[in-house]
């Protein structure tokens, strides 16, 4: 599978007409849909990023949905999602529902969850429904490169396996069975770390109460908000929709 190309700022965004292959479990919670689009070779992105989908609702119509490009084979033609299994909701029931010749439109990419050029190091902490930018992004990373991440998932069934030529520090936190959502998991383990020297790059996403806990704990410590990157992908009740976690 080919790593990203470089994004071009001043490159617009493009529709994309996808269809799709196949359809899997990775874990028994991240179900992942591999694609196919003409002219997918012309998408540029940088790993972290997101297409926004045009999911169908149940109510009729459709819905924006951003999901994370999880792989691109430009050779193949061949790009796919991972969908989180987080109950009933339009994009789980939509991706557990998915067969060989169904279609969705996306456009994209966009999304400020991107590994940062000018860092020493980078941290990444998220629950479930960071995994696939996570993921990615470890593995495009330079060989060589420094990184910590902190990774909730409920157990051991929901680990994956990730591949990265990067010197990483891995900590998996598991809920053991209770529910996801506002904790102080992450952040618990989060005021444990002791950065290395240099200037780091923090990328956290999740639960959106938990992405700022962590946000401004790291700004507490004296880190400058141009060296977090921070998403709420969810909130508990919400349906659809983020959160630019900035304050």
């Amino acid at each position: 599978m080919t790593t990203a190309a470089p994004a071009n700022p001043a490159q617009p965004r493009y529709e994309w007409a996808l269809t799709v292959v196949e359809a899997f479990d990775v874990t028994p919670r991240l179900r992942r849909v591999i694609f196919t689009a003409a002219h997918l070779d012309a998408l540029h992105y940088q790993p972290g990023q997101a297409l926004v989908l045009q999911m169908p609702l149940p109510t009729g119509g459709t819905g924006r949905r951003d999901y994370t490009i999880r792989w691109l084979d430009r050779a193949a033609q061949r790009l796919a999602i991972d969908f989180v299994q987080h109950g009933p909701a339009p994009a789980a029931d939509w991706s557990r529902a998915a067969q060989p010749g169904d279609e969705i439109v996306a456009a994209g990419p966009r999304g400020r969850i991107t590994l940062s050029a000018d860092a020493d190091w980078h941290l990444f902490c998220a629950d479930e429904t960071g995994l696939p930018a996570i993921a990615h992004m470890l593995e495009t990373m330079a060989p060589g490169a420094r990184a910590f991440a902190f990774l909730e998932v409920n157990g051991p069934a929901d680990r994956i396996a990730i591949a990265t030529p990067a010197r990483l520090d891995l900590v998996w936190i598991e809920r053991g069975g209770r529910r996801a959502g506002p904790s102080s998991l992450l952040l618990d383990h989060l005021a444990g770390f002791a950065p290395p020297a240099g200037r780091g790059k923090a990328c956290l996403i999740g639960e959106t109460s938990n992405v700022r806990a962590q946000r401004h704990h790291l700004i507490a410590r004296g880190w400058g908000r141009d060296q977090i990157a921070s998403e709420g992908y969810w909130r508990p009740g919400r349906v659809g929709g983020h959160d630019h976690v900035d304050d």
